[in-house]
C-alpha cells in the first residue's frame, strides 16, 4: 500500500449518489491509505436569513444531530457501518454543500469526492449546484461519482414485493443472526 500525502474528503448527503461517492472515497482512502473525511453540511430548513431573526441554539442543536445520525446512517447504507481499516474523521458543518467542501478539501494532496447526481436530465440538474460550485471552486482534484443506474421497473417490482415487516426495526442476537 503506498502512502500519498492529502486526505480524501467525500461530500455525504444520504442520497444514492453519494452513498456511490462514499463507497469510492473509501476505496481511494483505503488503496493510498489516506485519512477519510466524510462531511455533511446543513442548514436550517427556513435558511439562514430566517433563522438569524429568531435564533433557537436548541433546535440548532437538534438540527445539526440529525445530519451526525443521516452520516451514520449513510455509513451504515452503503458499507455496512465504519471501516475498521480506514482512519476517518467525521465533519458536520453547518453551511451550503458546495462552500463546506471547497473549505475543508483544502490542503496540498486532497482529493475530493461527490456524487455525480442521479441518472437522466432530473437527476442531473438536481444536483448540479453543488457540483457545479465544486468543480469551479475546488483547490484539489475532483472525482465525481455517478449514481448507479436503477429502472423504474425495477423499483416497481421491488416495492411490490415490500412487506411490512421489512420496515421494522430488528435486533441481534448474541449469535449474530437477526430476531
Amino acid at each position: 500500500m503506498s502512502h500519498a500525502s492529502g486526505r480524501v474528503v467525500v461530500g455525504v448527503s444520504g442520497s444514492l449518489g453519494s452513498l456511490a461517492a462514499l463507497r469510492r472515497a473509501v476505496q481511494e482512502a483505503r488503496r493510498d491509505g489516506r485519512t477519510l473525511v466524510a462531511v455533511i453540511a446543513w442548514s436550517p430548513p427556513e435558511g439562514e436569513t430566517l433563522y438569524r431573526r429568531a435564533p433557537c441554539p436548541p433546535l440548532a442543536k437538534a438540527w445539526a444531530g440529525k445530519a451526525a445520525d443521516r452520516l451514520d446512517t449513510a455509513f451504515h447504507e452503503a458499507l455496512g457501518g465504519v471501516p475498521e481499516d480506514v482512519d476517518v474523521e467525521f465533519e458536520v458543518v453547518r453551511s451550503e454543500p458546495g462552500f463546506a467542501l471547497c473549505d475543508i478539501a483544502d490542503q496540498e494532496g486532497d482529493l475530493l469526492v461527490v456524487g455525480a447526481g442521479g441518472q437522466g436530465l432530473a437527476g442531473r440538474l438536481r444536483w448540479s449546484p453543488v457540483r457545479r460550485y465544486v468543480l469551479a471552486r475546488a483547490r484539489c482534484p475532483v472525482l465525481a461519482v455517478p449514481a448507479p443506474a436503477v429502472s423504474w421497473r425495477t423499483a416497481r417490482a421491488a416495492l411490490r414485493r415490500v412487506d411490512p415487516m421489512d420496515f421494522t426495526p430488528r435486533r441481534a442476537d448474541p449469535h449474530g443472526t437477526t430476531a
